[in-house]
């Protein structure tokens, strides 16, 4: 008798999902809450300009990859304008005072509770740099005549309600946390980017011209998801042994187990790019404040702008590539500080085979940490001028890709269905991911 054909993994476990009534809330709390934020999205702040707005946004590449994070609220100028990044600036400059600061350092030490006195110091910091970032984009679309005049009272009411949206949605994104799938505040800015991906399709029909660098260009971007996977999966497996004593029979036995410790060759994610970008558009964004079209703002504007000409233009992505090596081995050598990882082994009764434990531990880690870190550095790297590659090898033009918007998409998506897939196995069905 033949068996009927079974279904693909994937759409199995889509359906084990939905068929489980507390994964299938929390899928429908999640796409819930994206749905509300695209809706707030489109709530328009007063005075704008829309056409001007329009013409601002296309003229500057700068704002117009700021607009593609925001997922077209910027553009719009909404109250959904900034998204969740003056809160991720603050998540960024806590984990950098961390170490430095002793108080922090021992909330940092506190378990659970002091995570969360850590967590409500980052959501005071938010508020002043979303409103600073506020009224830096309200002074920016007032000098491009995007936005009317606006007096002080008006002002305010912009600017607090800016903040307002900010924290709106990073509190959507803590409740998809708590009550849906996946980490909240990454989905919500996927939600954002991805909501900019059929403006890039539209882009895209505008580059038929050329055919052939059009499906180049598209085989290059296949091929960075396909490393963005790799390298984000990658990891060097470090043997562990632990030794345990076991009472039995009246007599103490010694027992040794053995593990491994992970290491990821881009440990460090997505923060060494959110750094660079950051420093690559800082000074751009200050000179356009004075930029008349001529002398030294206008040059500032012109070296850091992606989409200079050749050969001003190679300056930013051979600087964003350097910056982006530079902050990897930073970010990383933070990180492996802050979890002490050979005084935890020590602790734990764990050593690593051949190697003593305690100093010669730690400088063993730290060279393994130093040799896989320069394939991860290299690797975001490449991936921040990928769009720079891309577009000189392909001539397209008309295509405005943020190499940043990829890699956040990708990580999004894994580690929702590493978390989909836990689920699933939790409850003793068969996940999708071999």
């Amino acid at each position: 008798m033949r068996q009927k054909p079974s279904r693909p993994r994937l759409l199995q476990a889509m359906i084990d999902a939905f068929s489980l009534p507390d994964l299938r809330r929390r899928i429908l709390i999640t796409v819930g809450i994206l749905v509300a934020f695209r809706f707030i999205a489109h709530i328009p702040l007063p005075g704008v300009k829309s056409e001007a707005l329009n013409q601002l946004f296309e003229s500057n590449a700068l704002l117009g990859m700021l607009n593609l994070f925001s997922g077209g609220a910027m553009q719009d100028f909404s109250v959904a304008s900034m998204g969740v990044y003056p809160y991720i600036t603050a998540s960024i400059i806590i984990i950098l005072l961390v170490p430095v600061i002793p108080k922090l350092q021992a909330l940092s030490q506190e378990g659970e509770a002091g995570k969360n006195k850590i967590n409500l110091i980052t959501h005071w910091l938010t508020v002043p740099l979303a409103g600073l970032s506020g009224y830096g984009q309200l002074i920016i679309l007032q000098r491009s005549d995007a936005v009317g005049a606006t007096d002080p009272l008006l002002t305010i009411t912009i600017v607090a309600s800016l903040i307002a949206g900010t924290m709106f949605l990073v509190w959507l994104g803590e409740l998809i946390t708590e009550y849906g799938i996946g980490n909240g505040i990454s989905i919500i800015i996927f939600g954002g980017i991805v909501a900019g991906y059929p403006t890039l399709i539209q882009e895209g029909f505008l580059a038929k011209g050329n055919p052939m660098g059009l499906v180049v260009y598209i085989a290059i971007v296949l091929i960075t998801v396909i490393l963005i996977v790799i390298f984000t999966e990658a990891h060097r497996r470090v043997p562990v042994q632990y030794a345990r004593s076991v009472f039995r029979g009246g007599r103490m036995y010694r027992q040794s187990g053995t593990t491994h410790i992970p290491l990821r060759v881009n440990s460090s994610g997505m923060i060494p790019l959110i750094f660079s970008m950051s420093i690559m558009l800082f000074p751009g964004m200050v000179a356009s404040y004075f930029d008349t079209g001529e002398g030294f703002a206008h040059s500032i504007v012109t070296w850091f702008n992606p989409n200079t000409d050749l050969p001003i233009g190679a300056f930013y992505w051979i600087f964003y590539f350097i910056l982006s090596v530079a902050f990897t081995f930073f970010y990383t050598i933070i990180t492996y500080q802050q979890q002490d990882l050979p005084g935890t082994l020590q602790k734990q009764g764990g050593f690593i085979p051949g190697i003593r434990p305690g100093k010669n531990t730690a400088s063993y880690l730290s060279s393994v940490i130093n040799r896989i870190t320069w394939a991860g550095a290299l690797f975001l790297a490449f991936v921040a001028v990928m769009p720079f590659l891309a577009r000189s090898i392909t001539n397209v033009q008309q295509i405005q890709l943020s190499s940043l918007g990829m890699l956040i998409v990708v990580g999004v998506v894994l580690d929702t269905m590493k978390q989909l897939e836990a689920q699933l196995v939790m409850r003793r069905y068969e996940g999708f991911i071999k």
